[in-house]
């Protein structure tokens, strides 16, 4: 009956217009003082949540992402892949995946590689001819490289929440990202031949590319040490959070030296307010979680869908088609905090690898970042590109294919995620 309660006081307060965070806390609270439970239960649950190691990972690759930002770093990688890729039919397109296959390494976060590189990828685009809608497309589509390659803020939410090994999930999105990435170069070469798409005017030769490797190869050697700091297992997700600050203010002070004090400041501000928005929309959703777990709802599904079928693969689907329908109208770390704890006892009691169910939740729901009402890329991109969201949406619409069928893939072939892991970690 509480579940029911705070269902449906969410559903309303969300219709209302009140943000997705507030409905959930809100929602909870106003169930819990009704059913005369203390009210000190909604900061000791609230504050309980945020008590946890691997949370502090967060801020952390927030900060590092934004430090690359400021000192450069993300400039001096994309004109290398510029020199590389670039003069084909379409090269831009190419060069926006690549360029956030490798910032993925860094940042961890879909609106993270949005706000360090789509504006730049953008205007380029722009200036050589490209659609708009093309522009803002691409760069949405591979934002969603960042939170399946390890650093991913996403994945070690989930972790978080099920109860599962941070290394082995952030480990497990390395081939799936490969995936993402070789799909959506697929879909890129088929509209550059039906498009006519233009090709870079950037001047190349090995001398230049030979200058722009050697610039960014400190850049490029940064998700070598965190992901190899994770397999050696000389630190922990939090720790390496921490190394990752560390070189991008090495690689900003004494590398590049592009990093100013106000680029250094800009960064903190900017790590702080994305910080805060994460962490309230944590508390909110553990609160929102508890009281569903009080009442039983995450045995009662599970019971549910094990009643359904036993097979892994129908179960999947299923979590599926639920998952994009969650994205539509959730942010997704709400929904991971919410949904993992109830769906992985199901699905590990069928013979789904937890590791597996993390990188599978996780693209379903940065897929419903490109799709509205509650998109969150499509509103960052509307906002860097300066264009009318509807046409943002019109955009992200060829891209959904590859991105569904990734999802297929990873989904239906879980060695993709579990080979890696498995090999590296015992």
């Amino acid at each position: 009956m509480m579940s029911l309660a705070v269902l449906l006081l969410f559903l309303v307060t969300m219709l209302m217009g009140v943000p997705i965070a507030m409905s959930m806390g809100l929602s909870a609270a106003a169930v819990i003082w009704f059913n005369d439970m203390p009210l000190a239960v909604v900061a000791q649950r609230t504050i309980n949540s945020l008590d946890s190691v691997p949370l502090l990972a967060v801020p952390m690759f927030i900060l590092a992402a934004a430090l690359f930002g400021a000192s450069g770093i993300t400039r001096h990688l994309f004109e290398l892949i510029r020199l590389i890729v670039g003069r084909v039919r379409g090269g831009l397109g190419y060069v926006t995946v690549l360029a956030n296959l490798v910032f993925s390494g860094i940042s961890g976060a879909a609106l993270a590689d949005i706000g360090a590189l789509g504006g730049t990828q953008i205007r380029m685009m722009r200036e050589q001819g490209y659609r708009d809608e093309f522009a803002a497309g691409i760069t949405m589509a591979a934002a969603t490289i960042g939170p399946i390659f390890p650093p991913s803020i996403p994945l070690i939410i989930f972790a978080a929440a099920a109860e599962v090994s941070a290394v082995k999930v952030l480990l497990a999105g390395a081939l799936p990202a490969l995936v993402i990435a070789l799909l959506l170069m697929l879909q890129i070469a088929v509209m550059a031949r039906r498009q006519n798409l233009p090709r870079d005017t950037i001047v190349d030769g090995a001398p230049s590319l030979a200058r722009a490797f050697v610039k960014a190869f400190p850049a490029l050697f940064a998700p070598v040490i965190l992901i190899g700091g994770l397999v050696s297992g000389l630190v922990g997700p939090t720790e390496v959070a921490a190394v990752s600050v560390a070189y991008a203010l090495l690689l900003g002070l004494f590398v590049y030296r592009e990093l100013t004090w106000d680029g250094a400041v800009a960064a903190l501000r900017e790590t702080v307010h994305s910080t805060a928005s994460v962490l309230f929309i944590v508390g909110s959703a553990a609160l929102f979680a508890w009281v569903l777990t009080i009442d039983q709802v995450p045995t009662r599904v599970s019971e549910f869908l094990l009643g359904l079928s036993t097979n892994q693969w129908v179960l999947l689907a299923l979590v599926n088609v639920i998952l994009l329908a969650v994205g539509m109208i959730m942010e997704s770390i709400a929904a991971i905090l919410i949904l993992a704890p109830i769906f992985t006892p199901a699905l590990a009691a069928a013979g789904v690898d937890p590791v597996h169910l993390a990188v599978v939740v996780v693209l379903n729901l940065m897929i419903g970042l490109l799709t509205p009402p509650v998109g969150m890329s499509l509103y960052m991109v509307a906002q860097v590109a300066r264009m009318p969201l509807q046409r943002v949406v019109a955009g992200a619409l060829p891209f959904l294919w590859p991105l569904l069928a990734a999802l297929v893939v990873i989904t239906f072939v879980p060695v993709l995620s579990t080979w890696l892991p498995n090999l590296l970690v015992k």
